[in-house]
């Protein structure tokens, strides 16, 4: 190949990244899912348990018992845009409580303890359980 090709090719995918990251969903590419791990731990992992699976402690004797994140499989479509389980469903529930959407009343709204960062970190942690 030659170098001009490589040039061609590269100045290519430059400008993919750059679109890419233009069309990125807000938040997207700020959310950390580190930090998401850190504040799940310390709010979720009680009913969610450590790998998601729903098996935490007060989660084993829920009725029903809370999602399996390992599965990757969401029922509500909290903004009614046709599809459930996106990133902003999963924020709405996290925030407002399943309840708030026809879901489990089980799962406590956390808006008034997470932050909207804290949220977003949550939701990119959770996408990391799906096994």
């Amino acid at each position: 190949m030659s170098r001009s090709e490589v040039l061609n090719h590269f100045a290519r995918f430059v400008s993919m990244v750059a679109l890419a990251t233009l069309l990125a969903p807000a938040g997207a590419l700020a959310a950390d899912a580190a930090a998401g791990k850190a504040a799940y731990t310390t709010n979720c992992v009680s009913c969610h348990g450590e790998t998601g699976k729903g098996d935490g402690p007060v989660g084993q004797i829920l009725q029903p018992p809370p999602r399996d994140f390992s599965l990757g499989d969401f029922k509500i479509d909290a903004d009614e845009d046709g599809t459930a389980g996106t990133d902003a469903d999963l924020k709405a529930v996290i925030s407002k409580g399943a309840a708030a959407f026809g879901g489990n009343q089980m799962m406590a709204a956390w808006g008034s303890v997470l932050s909207d960062e804290d949220v977003d970190n949550v939701v990119a942690y959770i996408r990391t359980l799906k096994q």
